[in-house]
């Protein structure tokens, strides 16, 4: 199996309502040219380091296979992971704080961001170093996850689900909203 359902009981409405809210205030457009490769908004960061969430550090390390060689190749650098412990300012005292904090206890995290999709678009077939924990947000039957040869929808139902990002797999959204999610990169379960 590439994914988990893990439970969180998280107000998937409030969560919503707060990543509008700081989109709006953040000037943030799917459609502004300079995101269409990569739609993100950084949640957490490296403390004191405005720098660990810009440029390649926003995306990360992945691999994939760009040609009809079927080689192999590396894109971008790795990222820190374990080094971005501290939530950027303007999520201080809000209700992401307040998830970001319930994901923290639960799991041992790197990178959390909220990542969109625009209507009718896909990532490449690639892999990442570790596995991700996806919080669906905005979704619906047409926002599709395909791990190896299994396809599968995420509901925003409060839950989430734990893709192994380490094998190859995509992401589409064939529906006509932008797909939502807060996903943050694993590095193992507390306690472990």
């Amino acid at each position: 199996m590439y994914y988990e359902e893990v439970e969180l009981n998280l107000n998937i409405d409030r969560l919503g309502k707060s990543y509008l809210d700081f989109k709006h205030h953040l000037g943030f457009r799917t459609d502004d040219k300079r995101n269409i490769d990569f739609n993100a908004i950084c949640i957490n960061r490296i403390p004191n380091d405005e720098k660990s969430i810009s440029g390649g550090n926003v995306r990360g390390l992945y691999w994939t296979y760009p040609d009809s060689t079927n080689v192999e190749e590396q894109r971008l650098r790795p990222v820190r992971e374990h080094l971005y412990t501290e939530i950027c300012p303007e999520f201080k005292n809000t209700y992401i704080e307040e998830v970001f904090n319930i994901i923290s206890k639960r799991f041992k995290i790197g990178r959390v961001r909220f990542l969109m999709k625009p209507p009718r678009s896909c990532l490449s077939w690639h892999r990442d170093p570790e596995k991700r924990l996806h919080i669906p947000i905005i979704t619906n039957k047409g926002n599709i996850m395909v791990i190896k040869d299994t396809a599968f929808h995420m509901p925003a139902n409060g839950n989430g689900y734990i893709t192994d990002n380490t094998q190859y797999h995509n992401f589409f959204n064939g529906s006509e909203i932008d797909r939502v999610h807060l996903v943050a990169t694993l590095l193992g379960e507390r306690g472990e």
